[in-house]
């Protein structure tokens, strides 16, 4: 399979180009080119600038102030951004909550909050596992019990990516108990600053503050705040889970990261030779860029083909699992290529002199976790040994 695009196509891959050439500010693509996480003013500012342009919300109606991008221009968007590379937008607030509110909330909901979440006015975190449940998400037992014209909820989630940036979350919520697990849970919008809510840092492997586990202590949520009807929130989540099938190879990542590793390696010299003329080392960067490749136009397959996901409904874990592992395979890369240099630690908020290679051992333990987040690899090849073997 050849990747064509047509002429229209093309010119917008370069408009986009363009725009993050001209737009980006220096200091957040130097940060991030080095392998450092953005910083929560680095997104704001970024989705700021996109929004002007109308881009923080590619996929949605251009009346909720998206641009209405059919499939191919915003996967275009999605790849030129992590190549460039740039902050992502915040998915929470566009890609899962966004599109949840767009086909479940009230007229009310989305003039409110669609606004704000494409301007990042507000920042929003997922409120799903909960220790007991996290593959088995029906197992959740946060409580919000409805008295006149609020919820009270009491309960825990955990694992809750950026709940200490966040002003809001949008949760699931037990609100009855049914006969089936799926049935009785709800959907609503808390905002972070109410009275009982609680957020307690967890410092990953790479030494970083990225999640979190949030305490629910009698917190008075309005009706109004409730998405969709109670006891339907399964739905909401089946749909925003189902979503964003664009994201799930990560392929503009992990050709950024291999990107990165081919320009360390021609930058490195040891013994009078540069390590890019290793041809061991050269045959493994060709390896990876081919199965990246291969990613790739697998990836525009699944997207490209409305009929692929009933006649193959494994392919979106096929996505994810390579995606995964070849993100992983990237990072260990660029980690070996940095050498000593790589275990130094640099403070990111102080050092404005930040070495190239100063993030390369904390961005190899941070992406251990992408074979777990978002459906572990043991799950994907569950449902892939499911749908081969019966």
């Amino acid at each position: 399979m050849q990747l064509r695009f047509t002429p229209e196509q093309a010119a917008f891959r370069d408009e986009v180009r363009a725009f993050i050439r001209e737009r980006l500010p220096r200091d957040i693509r130097e940060r991030m080119r080095a392998g450092h996480p953005a910083r929560k003013q680095d997104t704001i500012a970024w989705q700021r600038i996109l929004n002007e342009r109308g881009w923080a919300a590619p996929h949605w109606p251009r009346a909720y102030g998206g641009a209405d991008l059919d499939t191919v221009r915003r996967l275009i968007l999605v790849e030129e951004t992590f190549r460039a590379p740039a902050p992502e937008p915040l998915v929470f607030n566009i890609n899962l909550l966004g599109t949840v509110l767009l086909r479940y909330g009230t007229e009310a909901q989305k003039r409110f909050f669609l606004p704000r979440l494409a301007n990042a006015d507000l920042w929003f975190c997922q409120g799903f596992s909960e220790p007991g449940a996290g593959s088995d998400l029906a197992a959740l037992r946060t409580r919000a019990v409805r008295q006149g014209g609020h919820y009270t909820v009491d309960g825990q989630k955990i694992w809750t990516s950026a709940a200490h940036h966040a002003d809001w979350m949008f949760a699931l919520v037990r609100t009855s108990q049914e006969q089936r697990k799926q049935q009785g849970i709800s959907f609503l919008l808390i905002d972070m600053r109410s009275p009982g809510v609680s957020v307690r840092p967890i410092i990953g492997l790479d030494g970083e503050h990225h999640l979190n586990e949030v305490f629910l202590d009698g917190v008075q949520v309005p009706v109004a705040n409730l998405v969709g009807e109670e006891g339907a929130g399964w739905e909401c989540a089946k749909y925003l889970l189902g979503a964003e099938r664009s994201m799930v190879a990560a392929v503009g990542l992990c050709q950024e990261r291999l990107d990165y590793a081919r320009a360390m390696a021609g930058a490195t010299v040891q013994a009078g030779r540069r390590l890019a003329d290793d041809p061991r080392l050269a045959a493994e960067l060709a390896t990876l860029g081919a199965e990246i490749r291969a990613l790739e136009l697998t990836n525009w397959r699944y997207l490209l083909d409305p009929g692929i996901e009933r006649s193959q409904p494994g392919f979106a874990s096929v996505l994810k699992l390579k995606g995964s592992e070849l993100l992983q395979e990237a990072s260990t890369l660029v980690a070996r290529l940095a050498g000593p240099a790589g275990i130094e630690r640099r403070d990111l908020a102080t050092d404005a002199a930040l070495h190239p290679a100063s993030a390369a051992l904390p961005r190899y333990f941070y992406y251990r976790a992408r074979t777990i987040a978002g459906g572990s690899s043991e799950v994907q090849k569950d449902i892939l040994a499911r749908l081969l073997l019966g």
